[in-house]
């Protein structure tokens, strides 16, 4: 594997702390926090990379924080089945910080249900990745926990994967709950197919009216969280005619120069491309090859000019191979950007989210070249 890889897997050892969590970023203070969602995705590349202990002690860390919290969350639960509405300070948080503790007061919102079920998801994948034939106790009683939350609120409209638009559920986080629930399935033999099922209607039929998938019911945008729809999450095949037209709608609209953007709206430091998302279009299109039958020269092409990108932007100063959050190019609304570094200094520099999808890109890569037919 070449330098930056090897970069990447020692910048997120670095920054995991002692108890296993995984700081979202080091030196970007609004981020000094272990999201579950950043942090499965994280545990997800240290297991790819043969760091199965790094990924151990994270998730024992997430089964800590969420055993720590069963009498309120199935307080919570009870309320919702009585129609009661959920306080802020009654759901189960998905983001901590490193000590274990709930940010209480602080400014990001907490109402989140997609980590959860990418902490399902990641925690089937290292169980098969780093070999075990069963799970601790613990974790799998956290599990349970999880599901039970998971199912009770699904329905429910929550922020999405980047804390906004809490109004609306979003396809996304119905995802990552089907992927997290069929994972809880292969773990435990309990079957949810009620919701999975219930899940992928939905999402199914939201995207019926255009053909594709959409950021949310009643716009006409995508989001390139979409691509999780496919994968990891498999509510629907990487080569599913929704899934490929949603595909050509994120190059068409999101994808400048080998930099794709989170939404077409998206202001945030103006809006610009996000390192994580080219590797994450990156692995989509590695899957969509293996697929196939393994990379085609259109499929090399398109994997070059993402790989080649985000390459680019890894920093060349002395913290040598830092892959930041996002780049200031080709920015969606260039006034928001001075805005945003007055009130929160530069752009998160390294972000271990996005030198967790570098690695797993990188791996998604090698599989698809060993997967094509000579």
């Amino acid at each position: 594997m070449n330098k930056l890889y090897q970069r990447s897997i020692e910048i997120i050892l670095q920054n995991q702390s002692a108890n296993g969590a995984y700081v979202a970023s080091p030196n970007f203070p609004t981020y000094y926090y272990c999201w579950f969602r950043d942090g499965s995705f994280i545990a997800y590349s240290m297991n790819l990379a043969g760091e199965h202990e790094s990924a151990r002690r994270f998730h024992q860390w997430v089964s800590d924080r969420v055993n720590e919290r069963v009498e309120q969350v199935y307080a919570s639960i009870e309320k919702v089945r009585t129609g009661q509405s959920l306080h802020e300070d009654e759901i189960l948080h998905t983001r901590y910080r490193l000590d274990g503790k709930p940010d209480e007061g602080g400014q990001w919102p907490n109402f989140q249900l997609d980590g959860f079920g990418t902490w399902l998801w990641a925690l089937q994948e290292y169980r098969k990745l780093a070999g075990c034939d069963a799970l601790p106790a613990d974790w799998l009683s956290a599990t349970n926990l999880v599901v039970d939350y998971l199912t009770a609120l699904w329905t429910f409209p929550c922020y999405d994967c980047w804390e906004e638009f809490p109004e609306h559920m979003h396809p996304h986080t119905l995802a990552a709950i089907y992927g997290g629930l069929q994972a809880h399935t292969d773990l435990t033999g309990v079957n949810h197919d009620i919701v999975t099922d219930a899940i992928r209607r939905k999402l199914l039929a939201n995207a019926a009216e255009f053909g594709h998938f959409v950021k949310f019911s009643g716009s006409t945008a995508v989001d390139a969280s979409l691509l999780g729809l496919a994968v990891p999450y498999g509510v629907v095949a990487v080569g599913d005619p929704l899934m490929l037209k949603t595909i050509e709608q994120i190059e068409q609209t999101l994808l400048r120069e080998g930099g794709v953007h989170r939404y077409a709206a998206d202001t945030y430091y103006g809006g610009g491309a996000w390192i994580l998302l080219s590797a994450w279009l990156g692995w989509y299109y590695c899957e969509l090859a293996c697929s196939n039958g393994g990379l085609v020269p259109e499929d090399l092409k398109k994997v070059e000019s993402l790989l080649n990108w985000i390459e680019k932007h890894a920093g060349d100063n002395p913290q040598d191979g830092w892959l930041p959050e996002q780049v200031g190019e080709n920015l969606n609304d260039i006034k928001y950007h001075p805005i945003w570094l007055e009130n929160w200094g530069k752009v998160a520099n390294p972000l271990l989210w996005s030198h967790a999808k570098y690695i797993i890109f990188t791996h998604a890569l090698k599989k698809a070249i060993s997967n094509t037919i000579p």
